[in-house]
């Protein structure tokens, strides 16, 4: 796998080289901005990008703007989006086209090697990843609606869901059968009202009415 980076911390940049270097993943570039990013995205065509929300000059979001727009270029780029505190409407931004490979982590979770590759991957593959952090926060407020109509254990399933869970994991976190995890994601995926399209799309679907039920 080769990645770009776009990361103005000079230290955590080169704290991500070297753990994705003991992974055999090839940092391609490593850039500072926005336009840095876009540029480079160009130069190289990675298999994916990891980028910070916030990049200079203001420090606001340009990151996760230059992210969107090279999603917009490039429909199903994979993108995995680093920020230092929970900004639920850019989770919900990346999400929004609904084509999946995208993932929104905070910065603390790349200390944890495991964690963070394994998301990299997932999201490389196709996959949503949201941090368990940023679904403890959502899971604060409940308004009213279809994901309210949920039982309290498929609320489970697709809290696992948001998290880039497959359906084994799943099985294993809340210890019960695959088949049974099936039959609660079918579950949401009626109650959501969500179209009859491919499993992979409405699980992104899924995570995103989750995410506008706790916006």
């Amino acid at each position: 796998m080769r990645v770009v980076i776009a990361e103005d911390n000079v230290l955590l940049s080169a704290g991500l080289e070297l753990i994705l270097s003991t992974r055999d993943i090839e940092v391609a570039e490593v850039v500072t901005d926005g336009p840095g990013l876009l540029a480079a995205v160009g130069r190289h065509e990675p298999d994916a990008v990891i980028a910070d929300v916030r990049l200079p000059p203001t420090f606001h979001d340009e990151g996760v703007r230059a992210a969107l727009e090279l999603r917009r270029e490039r429909p199903g780029l994979p993108v995995l989006v680093l920020s230092q505190y929970v900004e639920k409407i850019y989770a919900r931004e990346l999400l929004s086209d609904g084509s999946g490979a995208v993932g929104y982590l905070l910065k603390d979770r790349v200390s944890r090697v495991g964690e963070f590759v394994d998301a990299l991957a997932r999201v490389a593959a196709g996959g949503t990843v949201m941090d368990p952090e940023v679904v403890a926060q959502l899971l604060t407020s409940a308004p009213r609606g279809p994901v309210d109509t949920l039982t309290a254990r498929e609320r489970e399933v697709l809290t696992l869901m948001a998290r880039g869970l497959g359906n084994g994991e799943i099985a294993a976190d809340l210890v019960i059968t695959e088949n049974a995890v099936h039959k609660h994601i079918g579950n949401i995926f009626s109650k959501l009202s969500l179209p009859t399209t491919a499993p992979g799309h409405r699980r992104v679907l899924a995570v995103l009415a989750y995410l506008d039920a706790n916006a």
